[in-house]
């Protein structure tokens, strides 16, 4: 009669977080609070939500900064430097080294793990316009680029929605220096986003001056404009000759003075109004910024975008398959073929058109998320499982991923997806 095996012995002391107990704040990058609980548990630990004495370990998450509404660190963190300040025995660790101490490599390089614009949009209800814009102002940079996709260090695009957050709150620059300052001296690896901090500044308070006065373009709300000229009456608006562009006060375009932009300062501004869900707008001046580079597969895109949102599918389509007789290997153009193919019934039109991207690009995350919903639709189930487990190896946390796994029948738990092990953005097709 055969025997078991026997089990190997775990030995308590072994356990990483044996008799720590950990809380945690900030925003996790790589779970939420819940799974992270249940890994510290996991690992000998003991969660808690309150900062203590008893608390022996802090970890700080790398989603954004861990700023409070007002641009202070957050009150767990002030306390935490407190009760070291009086010795306590308290260490604080970035999400990364926390994970690297679980033994979590995968999950740690999940922190950095790069994102398209369209997986940004998901994950951090940021547009993917604005990521672009962003890029554009030179506030983040692309990590790699697979022809004219770009991808982005998660961690950067959330710190600088962190910071754009708390100047439209109005919290002070000086404020958020301050605070930022206090992050780097405890932990070294937090790195002071000055520049960031200059063009955020500056691109939030442009405003731009009409016949009317002031106004905030984001709001549309009037301003108290308090340089009226020395002919006018008072309150009137005095003419701006050209752009001023100065970070210490407020930032007025005169509306007379677009009658000389440049084309690249029409596309930033068909991107502005594109924020502030003025499509109509955005449509004409993408238009403008055409009439000087007309071959800009890029000006093409936006448009179509623009017309997108102004209820103009057929309008859409049309730029955005100008967009790719310009660059054949525009591939997130590709995409949005398909998904507006899709939308008008047409699903081979629709897989035709996501197959071309993912033939330049077969790791490209958003093809294959849109591929694998048009499959599903079609009945085609195995041939979408394929794909929901090929995405899931680009994402883990997003609305996308969740939706994968639920497609899979995936459990949604911090180490979900073991079969399906992670992945960096693949080399494209030559």
């Amino acid at each position: 009669m055969s025997q078991d095996l026997p089990q190997p012995v775990v030995l308590e002391s072994s356990r990483p977080l044996q008799g720590e107990r950990v809380t945690f704040t900030g925003t996790l990058a790589s779970m939420t609070h819940r799974q992270a609980h249940r890994l510290t548990e996991d690992h000998g630990g003991t969660p808690v939500t309150h900062l203590s004495r008893q608390v022996t370990m802090l970890v700080v998450g790398e989603e954004g900064w861990p700023l409070e509404a007002d641009g202070k660190t957050s009150l767990k963190l002030q306390m935490a430097v407190g009760l070291i300040n009086q010795g306590q025995p308290l260490r604080i660790l970035n999400e990364s080294d926390w994970l690297r101490l679980l033994g979590f490599e995968q999950r740690e390089r999940e922190v950095s793990r790069l994102h398209t614009p369209a997986m940004l949009q998901q994950l951090l209800g940021v547009s993917a316009n604005l990521v672009r814009r962003w890029e554009r102002l030179g506030l983040i940079h692309a990590q790699q680029r697979v022809y004219r996709l770009p991808y982005f260090d998660f961690r950067e695009v959330a710190g600088v929605r962190k910071l754009q957050e708390l100047l439209h709150a109005g919290v002070s620059r000086s404020d958020i220096e301050t605070s930022l300052a206090a992050l780097e001296s405890i932990l070294p690896s937090v790195k002071r986003p000055l520049a960031q901090l200059d063009i955020l500044e500056r691109d939030a308070r442009l405003l731009l001056r009409d016949k009317a006065g002031l106004v905030d373009p984001r709001s549309g709300q009037r301003l108290f404009d308090f340089e009226p000229s020395s002919d006018s009456p008072s309150g009137a608006s005095i003419d701006v000759p050209q752009l001023k562009l100065h970070a210490a006060e407020d930032d007025v375009v005169d509306l007379e003075a677009r009658a000389s932009w440049s084309g690249e300062q029409w596309y930033q501004e068909g991107c502005r109004l594109l924020e502030i869900n003025d499509a109509k707008g955005a449509v004409e001046a993408f238009r403008l910024a055409l009439m000087e580079t007309p071959s800009d597969p890029e000006l093409h895109f936006q448009l179509a975008d623009a017309l997108y949102r102004s209820n103009n599918l057929a309008g859409a389509l049309e730029r955005l398959h100008a967009a790719v007789e310009h660059d054949h290997d525009y591939i997130e153009a590709w995409t949005q073929i398909g998904c507006l193919k899709n939308m008008q019934g047409d699903a081979a039109g629709a897989l035709h058109a996501l197959d071309i991207a993912l033939h330049a690009h077969p790791a490209y995350p958003d093809a294959l998320f849109h591929k694998a919903t048009i499959l599903e639709q079609l009945g085609r189930a195995e041939e979408a499982d394929e794909l929901w487990r090929r995405y899931l190896k680009f994402d883990r946390k997003g609305p996308w991923a969740d939706i994968a796994r639920q497609r899979l029948g995936l459990v949604d738990d911090p180490e979900t997806a073991a079969d399906v092990p992670e992945e960096s953005p693949a080399e494209p097709h030559t």
